[in-house]
């Protein structure tokens, strides 16, 4: 059998799908609300978008300007037909290109936009190559197979070792913040995604006519890879993540001892008294309450710090959690995004160390930036009368029930 005909049978297969992998129009809506605000006619570039799925939602919804690439034909004829039929044709763009040699200028969209289709040239790569394609503020979003479980069993694991190797959602977002990118977002996607992808592609299988060359292999590789789902689903799944290079202006860190001596008068600066200050080492001196590697620092230019951000350990009705205070940048830097920096670094961190649940007292008109909302959504409240506004919260794993109840903050802060 030639290469050819494995080819063919494998898009004639796959030809009339609703989509192309694991995905659903609600999980794409959840992409988009992690981006944040974006502009009014927001430029994306849509990669391997097969039929076009989440291009159509993308311009319909968002008000985009989609350019849609892939290197199947059929699928953007399919994708050009289904604008047209929507009103759409004079928002979406099709462009035949390989998504490892893509050919826009640096700069070109707001958001780099690839559902299901990553893998095609792995994970690494698409993070060093589709960055130069974002404008400044601009946003990476993509999904990708994970594991889901510490130790997958051995059939689940020879499977993708063969197909593609997997990895979890925390390295994949480590390598994401190794790339030089903030993790806004990630979440593991609902089952429902995959019905939405094997229920039409396990009915094509069934009408297939495996007489043609090519087509009883390819039906056989979509049924094992259906059966592997529905004997192993629980060790991996679909995840998406969204992500933003980070600002080269500002190198971020953690703290080292070294640091202390400087981040005592900043903090102190920044809020006007000591009190601050002293809240910041009184909590480095409680071990309850320090939680090492996320007290983080931006530097300046020039090698001193510009900007301090905290998070320490509390509990929610005695289930942990963690608070992000204070968050101090030194006067000569403020309103130049040190500040910004220095959070996004610190939640990457606190991402990275398995942190399910960070919670913040500040401003209503800038936490929401880094995707805090009101911590009474989740039925979380302090212990003492504050605006519900100002009291937020930031899921980091969704994976994990979110406790409601009471915060009880360290003894530090006297509250």
């Amino acid at each position: 059998m030639s290469d050819n005909a494995s080819h063919d049978s494998f898009f004639a297969l796959h030809h009339g799908l609703p989509r192309q992998g694991p995905g659903s129009d609600a999980t794409t809506r959840r992409l988009l609300a992690l981006t944040g605000p974006l502009p009014e006619r927001p430029r994306v570039l849509d990669l391997g978008c097969g039929p076009g799925r989440s291009a159509l939602l993308l311009a319909a919804e968002a008000g985009a300007e989609v350019t849609a690439v892939d290197l199947h034909e059929p699928f953007l004829a399919e994708l050009r037909r289904s604008a047209a039929d929507r009103g759409l044709d004079g928002s979406i763009h099709t462009h035949r290109a390989d998504m490892g040699a893509l050919p826009f200028p640096d700069g070109s969209f707001d958001l780099v936009w690839a559902e299901s289709s990553a893998y095609a040239i792995g994970f690494d790569r698409a993070l060093a190559e589709w960055r130069r394609l974002l404008a400044p503020g601009g946003t990476l979003v993509l999904t990708e197979c994970v594991w889901t479980t510490r130790e997958p069993g051995p059939e689940a694991r020879a499977f993708w070792e063969q197909h593609y190797p997997l990895r979890t959602v925390t390295a994949l977002s480590s390598a994401a913040v190794g790339a030089g990118y903030h993790v806004l977002g990630s979440f593991l996607q609902p089952e429902g995604d995959w019905a939405e992808y094997y229920g039409p592609l396990a009915a094509h299988a069934d009408a297939a006519d495996t007489a043609v060359p090519g087509m009883a292999e390819a039906v056989a590789g979509a049924r094992a890879e259906i059966a592997m789902r529905r004997e192993h689903g629980s060790e991996y799944g679909y995840a998406g993540f969204v992500l933003r290079p980070a600002d080269p202006r500002w190198r971020t860190r953690p703290e080292t001892a070294e640091d202390a001596s400087a981040v005592r008068p900043l903090v102190a600066a920044a809020f006007g008294s000591e009190a601050e200050a002293d809240l910041v080492d009184a909590l480095r001196r409680d071990p309850d309450a320090w939680l090492p590697g996320l007290s983080y620092v931006a530097e300046a230019p020039d090698g001193s710090i510009a900007a301090h951000a905290l998070i320490t350990r509390c509990l929610v009705d005695g289930a942990p959690a963690a608070a992000l205070a204070p968050v101090a940048v030194a006067p000569a830097y403020q309103r130049t995004g040190a500040g910004k920096a220095v959070v996004r670094a610190v939640l990457d961190a606190a991402r990275l160390r398995g942190e399910s649940l960070v919670l913040v007292l500040g401003h209503p008109e800038y936490y929401p930036k880094f995707g805090f909302v009101r911590a009474s959504e989740y039925g979380i409240k302090p212990g003492f009368e504050v605006p519900d506004e100002s009291m937020m919260a930031l899921v980091l794993d969704g994976s994990v029930p979110v406790p409601p109840g009471t915060i009880a903050y360290p003894a530090a802060f006297g509250v």
